[in-house]
């Protein structure tokens, strides 16, 4: 498996992860009593995501200028 294919897996799987620290973090401050400290929860999967997606965004950028590259 290539970089590319394991970095599009790691941001299929943050994707997730952040979709579910998000419900849970609705549900925790939705209590009588809320936990603050849960809304920041999200902020770790959320940044990783950001991250991976960049480079996901750039590839066919840095595809593309390297094959004009060679042809040249």
């Amino acid at each position: 498996m290539s970089a590319k294919e394991w970095v599009r897996q790691i941001h299929r799987w943050l994707a997730i992860t952040f979709t579910v620290t998000v419900i849970v973090t609705f549900v925790a401050l939705a209590q009588d009593d809320p936990v603050v400290w849960v809304s920041y929860v999200p902020l770790l999967p959320l940044a990783l995501l950001l991250f991976t997606g960049l480079y996901l965004f750039a590839l066919p950028y840095t595809a593309r200028r390297r094959r004009a590259g060679r042809s040249d």
